[in-house]
């Protein structure tokens, strides 16, 4: 669907002479903010935009606080008050850290760099994609013990593929979809063992 909306907005430039943008991910924006779709569409544009972006930013937010305070100040062993104001101040701190991030990515504005964030995402995201689809959709347990090597042997492997697939493949080059073949060598490796560990135990 969006393949198709993205064809037709270039359609309708191409239609009524319009000078599209050299960033594809601002032609819809353009279009929306700049008159040619009526002032609706920008306000709801507008609006879908701010609320997408609260929406992902709040739970970054919450998962980032709750993370830091549990796993690094161990929050748990803290007197109740203190608890709630510790909470405070790390949500601000990391809504500030977040703020500061994004302007950095917005000074910064160039697609090696974020094509670099996304391939090292596809590395450390695979394995525990991995682990979700295992948990799942399947109901063996793996060997706790083999957890830990495979999530990253299968990242290892991954990068192996990576630098050799033009030549193990014709000349292909993996891109992006090394985030699926990373997830899909966990989730072997996650069965070979939940196998291997149920014939020693019926062993």
């Amino acid at each position: 669907m969006f393949l198709v909306l993205g064809s037709l907005l270039y359609s309708f430039v191409a239609i009524d002479h319009i000078v599209a943008p050299t960033k594809p991910d601002d032609l819809y924006p353009m279009l929306a903010t700049q008159g040619y779709f009526g002032t609706a569409v920008a306000f709801l544009f507008v609006m879908g935009l701010i609320a997408a972006s609260f929406a992902s930013a709040d739970s970054a937010l919450t998962a980032l606080t709750t993370s830091f305070c549990v796993d690094i100040l161990d929050i748990s062993t803290k007197a109740q008050p203190s608890q709630l104001k510790m909470r405070k101040y790390v949500h601000v701190l990391m809504a500030v850290g977040l703020v500061v991030v994004m302007i950095i990515y917005k000074l910064i504005d160039n697609p090696i760099i974020i094509n670099a964030v996304f391939k090292v995402a596809g590395y450390t995201y695979g394995p525990l994609l991995g682990l979700y689809a295992f948990g799942m959709l399947t109901k063996p347990k793996a060997n706790d013990k083999w957890i830990p090597a495979i999530c990253i042997v299968s990242p290892l492997i991954c990068i192996i593929i990576n630098n050799y697939s033009e030549q193990l493949f014709s000349g292909y080059k993996f891109g992006f979809e090394m985030l699926i073949i990373n997830a899909l060598l966990t989730f072997i490796g996650l069965l070979a063992s939940s196998v291997r560990s149920s014939k020693s135990l019926h062993g």
